[in-house]
C-alpha cells in the first residue's frame, strides 16, 4: 500500500486478538465439569425411576390379566398359563418379572431389578404385588416412595 510517500507494511498494522486465552478457556472447563457432577447422577436417577415405573405398570397389567383369567377359571394362572413367554423389552433389559406363590386363591407378581438397575436401585429394590393389591419393596425405601 502506498500512502503519499509512507510505505505502510500491511502485516504492521495492529489487529484485533481473535480466539480465547487459555485461562478463559480453564474456567469453561471448570463450569462445565461442575454442570456434569450436578446434572449426571441427577439424570442418573430419573432413568431408574423411569425403568421402575416401567416394570410396575406392566406388573398392574399382569394383575388386571390374572383378575381376568380368575373371573373364567375361578383359579390364578402362572405366566405360561396366561400365555406370556417373554417380557416387553423395557422391561426385561432393567428387571426379571416372576410369578410366585400361585394356588388358586393366591399369587405375587415380583419384578427384581438386574444389571446396572440393581446396582442404582437399592432404595426400592425388587417391587412386588400379591392377589390383594399389596405392594411390597425390598430395598430401604418405603411403598410409598417406590410405587
Amino acid at each position: 500500500m502506498k500512502t503519499g510517500n509512507v510505505r505502510i507494511n500491511p502485516c504492521a498494522v495492529a489487529r484485533p486478538q481473535r480466539g480465547f486465552t487459555l485461562v478463559e478457556l480453564m474456567i469453561v472447563v471448570a463450569i462445565v465439569g461442575i454442570l456434569a457432577m450436578i446434572a449426571v447422577p441427577s439424570y442418573r436417577q430419573y432413568v431408574v425411576k423411569a425403568n421402575r415405573a416401567a416394570a410396575e405398570s406392566y406388573i398392574m397389567s399382569l394383575t388386571n390379566r390374572q383378575e381376568q383369567y380368575v373371573l373364567d377359571a375361578r383359579t390364578y394362572a402362572t405366566k405360561a398359563q396366561l400365555g406370556i413367554a417373554t417380557d416387553p423389552a423395557d422391561v426385561s433389559k432393567n428387571y426379571t418379572v416372576t410369578f410366585g406363590n400361585v394356588t388358586a386363591t393366591t399369587y405375587t407378581i415380583t419384578a427384581a431389578p438386574t444389571g446396572g438397575q440393581l446396582a442404582d436401585d437399592t432404595r426400592c429394590g425388587s417391587v412386588s404385588i400379591d392377589q390383594a393389591g399389596t405392594k411390597g419393596e425390598t430395598g430401604t425405601g418405603t411403598v410409598a416412595e417406590c410405587w
